[in-house]
């Protein structure tokens, strides 16, 4: 076949969608709305996953959470820190036996009212050491970080978020200020670099960091941490460095060999891990149910080229009487079928960039765009167009000339 055969069918396409303007319009709805909204509905997705991951790993350089209980005690096996089963000295132990780890340090957490003399605001406390705001990977920017000293002397001082502090002070500079929490009076050393927003949507910038002993002994009483955190020397060395925590923790709360750990490990690796696969759940699912419009939109095509061949049938017999052979007729209808379809697709695609750039305004989630995925999704319209366009092209080729110059 020549190019100008094809030229021509081409013409004859873009004729007859231009003759039924409407008709044409309406047929490629299903297509336009399936390719827009696959479009619409990955390029979020992707946007989403990549922030989710971005707040992950903003939780901290390659962290390790330590949480207490999962023990079972008289029968009964309590959920992950439904026991107090860890304590200050496992921390020690770990960062100083724990090869593969970094830092690690006891949580405690807290919510109290902090008062100030401008303002209160209700805020979560955290009691830790010095190696929290490492494990955290949460510089100051004005003062100074927490010091091992201020632990040892359970110092009444802490760090607070920027969030807290435009709360309690506004625009005042609040270091070398005091607040007042549960009745102690503690002084603010440093103000902590602006974190944004944690993967549940919680507000990270809206704490105070206190030293653990502090919190112990002047805000809340007891000495058993509620969770443990930790750092491992490298991403590599994750999984080393758990199962160096879960070894020496056994050891020290003497468990046997046939006990379960009255502890739970968990990385954020594993978190990212589980976003990510709940993610592409979601994605897939909805893709689907985009796929289905695609689909539906192709037999809306098969329908209407059904139609057309009926309509043109005394065309379909004058060309085949002046020497277009079967596989010609088959051929142009096939080429006006994947017209429609690749006309729908191109629209489809400019409904999915619009409908990105929307839902990216009123989500806030970025919008992520590759040519695969431009490209894909008109591909496979171009193909459902040629799938659904099958039966009505063959239907055309096998009409009988001469019945066909005899229909009106």
């Amino acid at each position: 076949m020549n190019a100008a055969l094809w030229t021509e069918s081409f013409r004859i396409a873009f004729r007859e969608m231009l003759r039924h303007r409407t008709r044409s319009i309406l047929t490629m709805f299903g297509v336009i709305i399936g390719v827009g909204a696959i479009i619409a509905v990955v390029s979020i997705s992707e946007g989403a996953k990549q922030r989710i991951q971005g707040q992950i790993a903003n939780l901290g350089t390659n962290m390790i959470i330590v949480l207490p209980g999962t023990a079972s005690d008289s029968g009964a096996r309590g959920a992950a820190g439904s026991a107090p089963t860890l304590t200050l000295e496992d921390a020690r132990a770990i960062e100083r036996d724990c090869s593969a780890v970094a830092y690690c340090a006891p949580v405690a957490r807290i919510v109290c009212q902090a008062v100030s003399e401008l303002a209160n605001w209700t805020v979560p406390v955290f009691g830790s050491t010095a190696s929290y705001l490492s494990i955290r990977g949460w510089p100051v920017v004005s003062g100074r970080s927490l010091e091992p000293a201020d632990d040892d002397t359970a110092a009444k001082v802490c760090v607070i978020g920027a969030t807290t502090a435009e709360q309690l002070f506004g625009d005042l500079d609040p270091i070398g200020l005091r607040i007042r929490v549960k009745g102690t009076m503690i002084e603010i050393v440093g103000l902590l670099e602006r974190k944004g927003q944690s993967p549940m949507g919680e507000d990270q910038d809206d704490t105070l960091v206190i030293p653990i002993s502090t919190v112990f002994r002047q805000l809340a009483g007891g000495d058993r941490p509620h969770a443990l955190v930790a750092s491992a020397v490298h991403e590599s060395q994750v999984e080393l460095a758990m199962n160096q925590m879960r070894e020496l923790l056994r050891q020290r709360h003497r468990l046997n060999e046939n006990e379960p750990d009255d502890f739970a490990i968990k990385s954020i690796e594993e978190y990212a891990r589980m976003a990510e696969a709940t993610s592409n759940v979601m994605r897939t699912l909805l893709v689907s149910i985009a796929a289905i419009s695609l689909l539906v939109g192709g037999i809306g095509i098969m329908n209407i080229m059904l139609v057309t061949v009926m309509e043109r049938t005394r065309e379909i017999g004058i060309r085949m009487a002046v020497g277009a052979t079967r596989r010609m007729i088959m051929r142009q209808f096939m080429i006006e079928s994947a017209t429609l379809a690749g006309v729908g697709g191109l629209l489809g695609v400019v409904v999915g960039l619009l409908g990105s750039e929307a839902i990216s305004r009123l989500t806030e989630w970025p919008a992520i765009l590759s040519v695969s995925l431009l490209v894909g999704p008109m591909v496979f319209a171009v193909v459902i167009g040629l799938v659904f366009g099958l039966l009505p092209a063959r239907r055309a080729s096998r009409l009988s000339p001469v019945e066909s110059l005899r229909h009106d």
